[in-house]
């Protein structure tokens, strides 16, 4: 079992990356092997509607001068697929709307490479916006006949100025939730 994760914020030690962390440690510690993929910061370009993957059918975008076709070959390795993002003008960041975008047409253009894996975001917010900014997320995952994985409360956490998540109690039982579900759901597709 893996589970891979992409941090869509351009602070790669920011608050996002703090509750990302959360997640993956509990997944850790239930035997599920993890990986995180620092996105945000990245050169990413949004798709360009070009069609040629649909076309190729070879799993990959054409455009291979950024990081998206690494991250869907992370993606398809992995059995389950977080993405984090922080909230910019009440949405994802520009990174994670060019993933979501491209590693969806991607998908969908060959048999729908992600079909039955497990998703989930994780939302950073100051104040709000955070809602929208995790259903962005979840847009992929049911799109892509994905399993959507919650918690006991919307998988989002506070936080500005950077370690701020720390002092979201809430946020961080919310995290350590999130990765005991996405334990418990693995274990049983797996069974």
């Amino acid at each position: 079992m893996k589970a891979v994760a992409f941090n869509c914020s351009p602070r790669a030690e920011g608050n996002t990356a703090g509750f990302i962390d959360v997640v993956m440690s509990v997944l850790e510690s239930e035997g599920v092997a993890t990986e995180t993929v620092q996105v945000g910061g990245e050169t990413i370009r949004g798709c360009q509607a070009c069609g040629v993957c649909r076309e190729k059918k070879d799993g990959r975008c054409v455009y291979d001068d950024d990081i998206l076709n690494h991250c869907i070959e992370k993606m398809v390795e992995a059995d389950a697929i977080i993405i984090g993002s922080p909230v910019y003008f009440a949405d994802v960041t520009a990174e994670a709307k060019a993933l979501i975008d491209r590693a969806g047409y991607v998908s969908r253009s060959n048999g729908n490479m992600l079909s039955r894996k497990i998703g989930a975001g994780v939302v950073t917010h100051r104040r709000a916006g955070s809602i929208h900014t995790l259903d962005s997320i979840h847009h992929l995952f049911t799109i892509s006949d994905m399993f959507v994985v919650g918690s006991g409360y919307w998988t989002m956490g506070v936080g500005k100025a950077p370690g701020d998540h720390l002092e979201d109690q809430e946020g961080l039982a919310t995290m350590s939730r999130l990765g005991e579900n996405m334990a418990w759901l693995l274990k049983r597709i797996k069974e």
